[in-house]
């Protein structure tokens, strides 16, 4: 083991003027002194204690685990379990998040490179992971314990592209862990290594800000880095520091890296864990990473995401809204808004809004937002006068604006996600529901009632509780002068 000091600079955390987002210990005191933030007793049981408790205070705060099972390191769950405190890790308003995001990833800010980081305070060349890292089981069947928070970050040999992205990693040895490559940007340079007969070198960064953490979900062409939609979104580049025992470039002011390498022509069994559909991903013979080092800071933090809770399907869930908004809105400018609802977990259901669109135009949107991501599986096309984000409104313009023999569009056998259980190993039929008003309706048959004024009235003027003798002052006049 052997220990490097960073230099002073790398040392110091974000300026007031980045968004509070754009540290993690930074954010975890904004959490604290807002009352967002709960600490758990110690010795809180590793095997499903701590994703018990996580689950508990889902969507309502951060918790953090001392000594979890009697490991040094402390745990860190559920950093971004709601909407709103995405948008304030941002530092905007809720209203403008997607839009921010949508122009991170359209400028891009490359990152700057530093030679000492936080993260490489101290060197393990030695790697055991369940001695070094306090990593939980979550879910009842899972296999056993899981990486679920580490980005796994992989560089293409002959171009330095790097990409960023969330995999599950299940534990398999002291220093060998198995992963799920789904079809994207990991899987792609992977087989470019593999049809050379070469490993892959990739580096897992746990303990990220939540910046840099929702970028790693960005939908972003293949050349693009989505470490550098991080420093879009925190508006100064991000520092990052080469790994020491490959090429890859991380986050300086990371937690924990595991640095090592994705296996040519090795496949291990892995599964199941609990997933975002709240099912199981089943067992299946999946890819292998070798580890080669860890390296991490002085008395670090591990961040662990429980399958399914609401962080998991938030931070899918945003940066994919931004990127299909902002794919989308490029051949469809009647498109203002969408969104992954939580009851498609975040990633199936679709809900479309759409301003004026010109005849069978609809249809086109949806069958375009299909191609957009093939996890999508349902889309609904509305009106600007239903919101959206209220799955109530989008039923109710279902309900009243839809038929099925004119508005629905129906697509067999198209790829899907490989995690739906209705799925046949991801082969699925898509499901498009045009619930816009028709252009040929007449003006008041689609016009929703409304009663004027009502959103102007001052209630606080207006209205008071009512008193415990409420009968005698409503149903007996005041006497007043005579």
């Amino acid at each position: 083991m052997s220990s490097k000091l960073p230099i002073e600079a790398s040392r110091r955390e974000p300026s007031n003027r980045l968004p509070v987002g754009s540290s993690l210990r930074g954010w975890l005191d904004h959490l604290q002194k807002t009352g967002r933030l709960a600490l758990a007793s110690p010795d809180v049981e590793l095997r499903f204690g701590v994703a018990g408790i996580a689950n508990r205070l889902d969507g309502t705060s951060a918790s953090i685990f001392p000594q979890p099972s009697g490991h040094p390191v402390p745990v860190v769950s559920g950093l971004l379990s709601q909407r709103s405190w995405m948008a304030e890790a941002t530092g905007v308003p809720q209203s403008e998040l997607i839009g921010t995001f949508e122009r991170a990833c359209q400028n891009p800010l490359p990152w700057t490179e530093v030679s000492e980081a936080p993260c490489q305070q101290i060197v393990h060349r030695q790697v055991n992971l369940t001695e070094q890292l306090p990593i939980p089981v979550h879910n009842e069947y899972d296999h056993g314990a899981y990486i679920t928070a580490g980005l796994l970050i992989a560089r293409r040999p002959d171009t330095g592209v790097q990409n960023v992205s969330i995999h599950r990693l299940q534990v398999s040895g002291p220093d060998r862990l198995g992963a799920l490559l789904l079809p994207r940007h990991t899987l792609s340079f992977f087989q470019e290594q593999e049809r050379l007969g070469a490993d892959l070198d990739i580096a897992i960064v746990i303990g990220v800000d939540p910046l840099t953490l929702m970028a790693s979900q960005a939908i972003v062409p293949i050349d693009q880095d989505e470490l550098e939609v991080s420093g879009a979104l925190r508006g100064s580049p991000l520092p990052v520091v080469k790994c020491i025992t490959n090429d890859i470039r991380v986050p300086a002011e990371a937690e924990f890296v595991l640095e090592g390498r994705l296996l040519a022509q090795v496949r291990e069994p892995e599964g199941p864990f609990g997933e975002f559909p709240q099912y199981y991903g089943q067992r299946a013979e999946r890819h292998v990473v070798q580890l080669d080092a860890l390296t991490h800071r002085k008395s670090p933090i591990y961040h662990t995401i429980v399958g399914g809770g609401l962080e998991h399907l938030l931070l899918g869930g945003i940066p994919r809204e931004a990127s299909f908004l902002s794919h989308l809105r490029r051949s469809f400018p009647c498109l203002k808004d969408l969104h992954l609802s939580q009851g498609g977990t975040c990633r199936y259901h679709l809900f479309l809004q759409l301003d004026k669109p010109k005849a069978g135009e609809a249809k086109n949107l949806i069958l375009a937002a299909f191609g957009a991501h093939y996890d999508i599986k349902h889309v609904i096309a509305v009106d600007t006068d239903v919101d959206v984000h209220d799955p109530g409104q989008v039923e109710w313009a279902v309900a009243t604006r839809f038929q099925a023999d004119r508005d629905l569009i129906l697509v067999g056998g198209a790829q899907g996600s490989k995690l739906d259980p209705s799925s046949i190993d991801g082969l699925s039929a898509k499901m498009g529901l045009d619930a816009t008003v028709p252009i040929e309706a007449p003006e008041m048959k689609f016009t929703r009632i409304r009663v004027p004024g009502q959103e102007e009235l001052d209630l606080d003027r207006l209205v008071t509780p009512a008193p415990q003798d409420w009968i005698r002052r409503t149903t007996e006049p005041e006497e007043g002068p005579r």
